[in-house]
C-alpha cells in the first residue's frame, strides 16, 4: 500500500463547488421534540472571531440548505479576500411522514436538519475585507435567510504595542 493513499487531490473547480456537510456525525437519538423558540439568545450573541457579522432579529428554524446558500453567496461575492465563520450549526432533525400514510405507526423519518435561532444570535462573521465589501456580501447572505437580520461591526480596538522607551517617558 502506498504511503499517502488516503490523500485525494482535486482541482480548483471542485474546491469551489465543495459544500460543507451540515449533518451531525452522530446523534444520541434520531428524533427530537419540536420545542419552543421563547426568549432571546443567551449564547453566541456577540462577535467573537471576525470584524463584521450578521445578527438575527427574529426567532426561526434555519435549515442546513439556507445556511449553505448564505455561505456560498458570501464567498462568491468576496472571492478569496475574506475569512468567513459560520456561527450556527443544524443539529436538530426535522421528521416527516411519507405522503398518504395512515394514522399511527410512530413518528416519521428525519428529512432535514435545522438550527434553532433566537433573536440576537450571530449567524455569520467575516474579516479581512473592507466595510463596504463586507456589508454587500453579508446583505446578499441576509436575503437567503427566512428572518429579519442586521449588519454588525465589532467595537474591538486594535491593541497598540508600546516599546520600553515609550513606557518610560
Amino acid at each position: 500500500m502506498r504511503r499517502n493513499s488516503h490523500v485525494q487531490f482535486c482541482n480548483r473547480d471542485e474546491i469551489e463547488k465543495a459544500t460543507i456537510d451540515y449533518n451531525p456525525k452522530r446523534t444520541r437519538f434520531r428524533r427530537q421534540h419540536r420545542g419552543r423558540m421563547k426568549g432571546v439568545s443567551r449564547r453566541g450573541n456577540h462577535i467573537s472571531f471576525g470584524r463584521y457579522a450578521l445578527q438575527a432579529l427574529e426567532p426561526a428554524w434555519i435549515t442546513a440548505r439556507q445556511i449553505e446558500a448564505g455561505r456560498r453567496a458570501m464567498t462568491r461575492y468576496v472571492r478569496r479576500g475574506a475569512k468567513i465563520w459560520i456561527r450556527i450549526f443544524p443539529d436538530k432533525p426535522v421528521t416527516m411522514r411519507t405522503a398518504e400514510t395512515r394514522m399511527g405507526s410512530g413518528k416519521g423519518d428525519p428529512k432535514y436538519w435545522i438550527s434553532v435561532v433566537k433573536p440576537g444570535r450571530i449567524l455569520y462573521e467575516m474579516a479581512g475585507v473592507s466595510k463596504t465589501v463586507a456589508r454587500r456580501a453579508i446583505l446578499i447572505a441576509a436575503h437567503k435567510m427566512p428572518i429579519r437580520t442586521q449588519f454588525l461591526i465589532s467595537k474591538k480596538k486594535k491593541k497598540i504595542l508600546k516599546t520600553k522607551k515609550q513606557l518610560q517617558l
